[in-house]
């Protein structure tokens, strides 16, 4: 039993110590009609397309996410991520919310909130824990006109039953763009 703990330790220090990505929304769309960014009852689907590195190996990370605005500027959502190509795979799912300042002409800033629930598969024979972490996200959307939004952060999160000797928490940037129509 202590070797299964000292293995997961070793694993997660390993995971927390050499973690870090660069996750690029690819492009995400709103529905609604025109000029309906981050408007209530605007949908938004986003494409995740990045990379990332983890218990020393290189992965290439793919996603999806869903959002729906239920005020303005005020988003619900679901994110998933896949990390491949690497060992062991990884996945995420992460529910969200995020808020977006509407009210200013060309820079919109927002601020989010999320919980993570990371999933691992075996890692060379061994069943490694999944993971939960929470944390926070904030930046600025940049407009190019009515329909295009380019937006710009930083995401800090913040890993749970970790052991508080280590550092359990990690921050990387995001970039996102997203199209409304």
């Amino acid at each position: 039993m202590k070797l299964k703990i000292m293995k997961n330790v070793f694993f997660t220090l390993l995971l927390l110590g050499s973690t870090h990505s660069l996750v690029v929304n690819a492009a995400s769309a709103g529905t609604g009609g025109i000029s309906t960014a981050f408007s209530k009852n605007s949908t938004s689907v986003g494409v995740v397309l990045g990379s990332g590195s983890a218990f020393n190996d290189n992965y290439v990370i793919l996603g999806v996410g869903v959002g729906y605005y239920v005020v303005r500027g005020l988003e619900l959502g679901i994110d998933v991520q896949h990390w491949f190509s690497g060992d062991p795979s990884i996945t995420k799912v992460s529910p969200k919310i995020t808020y977006v300042f509407t009210q200013p002409k060309v820079v919109k800033p927002y601020i989010g909130a999320f919980y993570r629930r990371t999933f691992y598969g075996d890692y060379n024979g061994i069943d490694l824990d999944d993971e939960d972490s929470y944390g926070y996200r904030v930046g600025a959307y940049f407009s190019t006109n009515n329909q295009v939004f380019i937006g710009g952060g930083i995401v800090y999160e913040e890993y749970l039953d970790c052991n508080p000797l280590y550092d359990c928490s990690t921050s990387y940037p995001e970039i996102i763009f997203t199209v409304s129509f």
